[in-house]
């Protein structure tokens, strides 16, 4: 079935037959001592569970698998920082298709390897969203692969609502759900699923502080350039694409940030207290609702946690000064 140029919910319902017998449906995990701390009875969505480690396994599933053979005769291509290069490399092997992926210099190592283990090829590039674009389209041009764009796909975007439909469909009367925005892709494949089956439910994006193009973007209605890319949450370093900021200005009703040191501290406090893995990126969702940022109090919140790809050897805790004060061109 073609995708209309917005994905609607039965684009989420075909995405879940095409996928469900590849990918992992998650736990929803609880804590008392989150409830406790932040009053709100809080359901983790746990896809640090997925394969490959995050959520972006749904949507580079469905695009690939979603494709004829004519159009992956010549292979795929993405750029990304790391989940979703490695969510296109186990795809396109699962396809039987050559995978190339661009990715950032300072892209952490964990996926570095991990993708290299999904037999995909690297490219490196500058740590920009210029220097990624530029070089996946130079690639394009060479040898006609197929571009897996990481979330301005509807494709990409209606598989990864199949995190949330798979949520409210264990926790149906969810007040809140409550999503962390890079490209929008997550964010906005939530809000077509979660609008459509609760239609009363508050849906949230949160973003570093730091890397705030998506908060900036939503208040003002206008899309917003990345300004800064040194944020610890390195999944969410990209920047807003139209298509998810066109579905998130119709069905998201809040946009917060959170500071870099909330970020680290609630990762630490999640693997501490819940004793999971979850990388910094998978962590905003639960600061949010710590820091306040959300009236949550009283609310049953359906929190996602996206990934686990933590790099062992550069815990953010560990490191005296984990992010930078310096901007970093886009």
């Amino acid at each position: 079935m073609p995708y209309s140029s917005h994905p609607q919910f039965p684009d989420i319902q075909d995405a879940v037959r095409r996928i469900s017998p590849h990918i992992k449906k998650t736990p929803v995990l609880t804590s008392q001592y989150f409830n406790d701390l932040t009053g709100s009875d809080i359901y983790f969505k746990c896809e640090n569970f997925q394969k490959i480690g995050a959520f972006k396994f749904r949507g580079a599933c469905n695009s690939i698998l979603s494709k004829t053979d004519d159009q992956l005769r010549h292979g795929v291509i993405t750029h990304s920082s790391g989940n979703h290069a490695q969510a296109v490399a186990l795809a396109a092997r699962m396809k039987g298709v050559k995978a190339t992926i661009v990715m950032p210099e300072n892209a952490p190592d964990i996926k570095i390897k991990a993708v290299r283990g999904y037999g995909a090829d690297l490219i490196f590039c500058e740590p920009t969203i210029k220097a990624r674009i530029e070089t996946a389209k130079k690639v394009v041009e060479e040898t006609g692969a197929y571009f897996v764009h990481p979330y301005n796909d509807p494709a990409v975007i209606a598989g990864q609502g199949t995190c949330a439909k798979e949520l409210l469909e264990e926790i149906p009367d969810l007040d809140i759900i409550i999503a962390p925005v890079g490209g929008g892709g997550l964010l906005s494949g939530t809000s077509i699923a979660a609008r459509h089956i609760n239609p009363n439910i508050q849906i949230v994006g949160v973003e570093p502080e730091i890397a705030d193009d998506a908060y900036r973007s939503f208040q003002t209605g206008t899309l917003q350039p990345v300004e800064r890319t040194d944020t610890i949450a390195d999944g969410l370093r990209t920047s807003l694409g139209e298509l998810p900021f066109s579905i998130i200005r119709q069905n998201v009703d809040e946009m917060v940030t959170v500071s870099e040191e909330s970020i680290i501290r609630n990762m630490r406090q999640i693997w501490e207290r819940m004793k999971i893995i979850v990388e910094a990126s998978g962590s905003v969702t639960l600061a949010a609702v710590t820091d306040q940022k959300i009236n949550c109090e009283g609310k049953k919140t359906g929190v996602l946690l996206t990934g686990g790809n933590a790099d062992l050897d550069h815990l953010p805790w560990m490191i005296k000064e984990p992010f930078s004060n310096q901007s970093s061109s886009t």
